[in-house]
């Protein structure tokens, strides 16, 4: 067989990951958070809540551009979009955000690799420190946009009217949603081979989230 046809045989694929792999991978990324000491825990909680700010920040941004100049279903798209920003940032980063958490730290408690005890712990503490690295970010994009003429601030209270217009029953049902896709996008990107396919993963969710106008226990705070 000459060189040439050699050089055009097709690369090795490389083979998917099977599901008890993933499980197990999940399992030990949830005890690995379990063990962790409460001020890295907190730290790592803290930079999640700052990190994921950016979805609404660019959100607000593009919402600003597009509300004079684009059709309102093109706008909604382009917004929902913005809001996968911030998940990325969060799951390539690996900090740790409490929705991450309803999944991967329940799975050691009920393999038996961890007590209910130290799934408490793990969740107040992360859901403290999301919601006190949010705020944060929070109070600076309210403050920066508007003065950088980037964010109309009325966009600030269009956004959080379609979060708060609904009575508690659509905002449970809502968040059960939420939760599922968020428990989905831990699996999926666990499975997932490389950075760009973990990239693709959480835009894609992330987006359907933000497009779906569905509630994050974080973001839409």
């Amino acid at each position: 067989m000459s060189n040439d046809l050699r050089d055009k045989r097709p690369e090795p694929v490389e083979p998917k990951k099977p599901s008890r792999q993933i499980l197990e991978h999940e399992i030990l990324e949830g005890a690995d958070a379990l063990d962790r000491p409460v001020g890295g825990l907190f730290l790592s909680g803290l930079s999640a809540g700052l990190d994921i700010g950016f979805s609404p920040f660019l959100m607000a941004v593009v919402w600003t551009l597009s509300e004079k100049t684009m059709s309102q279903p093109v706008g909604r798209l382009l917004v929902a979009n913005m809001y996968s920003i911030g998940f990325i940032f969060v799951v390539l980063g690996r900090t740790e955000l409490f929705t991450e958490q309803t999944t991967l730290a329940v799975m050691p408690v009920l393999n038996g690799r961890a007590t209910p005890a130290a799934l408490a712990r793990l969740w107040f503490i992360v859901y403290i420190a999301n919601l006190t690295g949010a705020a944060a970010i929070a109070l600076l994009i309210v403050q920066v946009g508007p003065a950088l003429g980037v964010i109309d601030s009325r966009a600030f209270g269009e956004l959080a009217l379609t979060l708060t217009d609904h009575p508690s029953s659509v905002v449970f049902a809502s968040a059960v949603l939420a939760g599922w896709l968020m428990g989905l996008m831990s699996w999926l990107v666990a499975a997932s081979r490389d950075t760009i396919s973990q990239i693709v993963l959480v835009w894609l969710i992330a987006t359907v989230i933000g497009l779906g106008r569905l509630h994050h226990v974080v973001v839409k705070k």
